[in-house]
Formats: structure tokens, C-alpha cells, sequence
């Protein structure tokens, strides 16, 4: 599949800034973002290993027979109930990415199959009860910043690109020097600039976390991703993790030891 024109091949759009903002970091102070960056890897629309993945997940949520009141009260997910309200956002209105897929499952639905890069991130979902996405990154330069919204941004919504939206003042969003925003209300909703579609893309992956003892939850499904990653023929480089003591690294270059886990 060909690249777009508007954007780079992969790999050849130089290093990406992640940073978590200091206000953010005061607000949540829990927060711990995980991070796998992907140079160049060719997103398939199905795979087998994936989808009995995700198939097995799905299995085990349906099996424990959580109802919704049960899914909000996971430790994992009342904590981001708990740092959704703490920036103001409501969280029966919006919850977060992981509260969405867990309460879809837990109902006793399966969720749509949409390719093996979106899917393996559900499957990582559900059995860590974090919110895990893909992001394709090759359209942004130079940094990406996890903060509190001025309300200038431009959103483009997930299937609705023209439809564009800013977001309201103090409302956490995925930003970029251009002033786009690539997520609402955290991680809700992601915008369609970062969507992972088929074909050679330059991705990122994240896993996010806000409940006690989160980094080491974190830290495993990180080490899921980059085995499943591996077994589909991506190179994935080695995991960064990002907090209120380390709040901003470089991903596709080379990392320094002190950035990485």
C-alpha cells in the first residue's frame, strides 16, 4: 500500500518528544504513561494470533460476569474516574478508553474487529484493564504533549476529519506543535490525524495508567505489546515509560538509558 502524500514513509519523519505536562503531573499525580514506538511496520487487516487474543479476552471478561457497576469499581479503572474528575470531566459521561471496552465486553458483546494493530491494543486492554491505543505519528514533527487543553486546539474527529472541534479549556489532550489535538477528554475519544489504518505506518503505542502500583501494570503490558508486535513482523524500540519524575522522553532515535525502563 502506498504511503499518502501528505504525509512521510515511515521512519524517515526523525525523532518525536513525548511529554507529560507539569500541571498534569500536580493534578494526577499517579499518572504513568507507557510507550512503544513502531518505525515502520505494515498494519494488516486480519491476523489469527491477534484475533485468538482478543477472542481469549473477551472469553475471560465474559466469564467473570462483571456488571457495570463492576467495571467502574476495578481498581484500574475507579482511578480514572477518580483523575478524570479531578480535570473536571465526568466520568459517567465519558469514560475513559478502558471503561468502554471492558463495559461492551462485559455485557456479553464481542467487540468489531478492525485490524491486527487496533485489535491486539483491545486485547491489551482488556486483560490489563488500562486504556492501551495505537497511533499512527507519521504526520506529526518533533514533540507530542500530554496536557491540559488551552482551548485553541483543532480536533479532527475519529471518522469525521471536517467535522472539527476545539476542546475545552483544561480538558487533557494529546498535542502536537501545530496545534492540533490528537485525543478529547484524555484518552475518550481519539482524533482521526492518529488513527491506525492498514498498510506501512509509523506508529506509537500507548498504555496509561492512575491507579497505585500502575507502572508495574504498565510494565507488562508493555512487554505483551512488544512480543505480539515482534511475532508480527515489526521491529518495535524499547519501551519508555513517563511519569511526574521522568516526564518527557525521545522516541525513534536512538534512547539514552536514563530515558527508558
Amino acid at each position: 500500500m502506498e504511503t499518502s502524500p501528505s504525509r512521510p514513509g515511515p521512519g524517515l519523519a526523525g525523532a518525536l518528544t513525548v511529554t507529560i505536562d507539569a500541571r498534569l503531573g500536580e493534578r494526577v499525580p499517579g499518572y504513568v504513561l507507557g510507550l512503544i514506538a513502531v518505525p515502520d511496520v505494515d498494519v494488516v487487516r486480519e491476523s489469527e494470533k491477534v484475533d485468538a487474543r482478543l477472542t481469549a479476552a473477551e472469553d475471560a471478561l465474559h466469564a467473570a460476569g462483571l456488571s457495570k457497576a463492576d467495571v467502574s469499581a476495578l481498581p484500574a479503572v475507579a482511578a480514572w474516574r477518580d483523575a478524570y474528575r479531578t480535570v473536571d470531566v465526568n466520568p459517567n459521561k465519558f469514560p475513559c478508553a478502558a471503561e468502554s471496552v471492558l463495559r461492551r465486553v462485559a455485557k456479553g458483546d464481542r467487540l468489531p474487529r478492525i485490524n491486527a494493530l487496533v485489535d491486539l491494543c483491545n486485547a491489551v486492554s482488556l486483560d490489563s484493564r488500562l486504556p492501551v491505543a495505537s497511533c499512527d505519528v507519521g504526520d506529526i514533527r518533533g514533540e507530542l504533549e500530554v496536557r491540559l487543553a488551552y482551548g485553541n486546539e483543532v480536533f479532527a474527529p475519529l471518522g469525521a476529519p471536517t467535522a472539527t472541534e476545539t476542546p475545552d479549556p483544561g480538558e487533557v489532550v494529546y498535542a502536537d506543535g501545530q496545534g492540533r489535538a490528537h485525543s478529547r477528554r484524555w484518552n475518550w475519544r481519539q482524533g482521526d490525524v492518529v488513527k491506525t489504518d492498514v498498510g506501512r505506518r509509523r506508529l506509537l503505542l500507548t498504555v496509561e495508567s492512575a491507579h497505585e502500583g500502575g507502572r508495574a501494570v504498565v510494565d507488562e503490558a508493555l512487554d505483551r505489546l512488544v512480543v505480539a508486535l515482534t511475532e508480527l513482523g515489526a521491529e518495535p524500540g524499547r519501551p519508555l515509560v513517563l511519569d511526574r519524575t521522568a516526564p518527557s522522553g525521545e522516541l525513534f532515535t536512538a534512547p539514552s538509558a536514563a530515558t527508558v525502563r
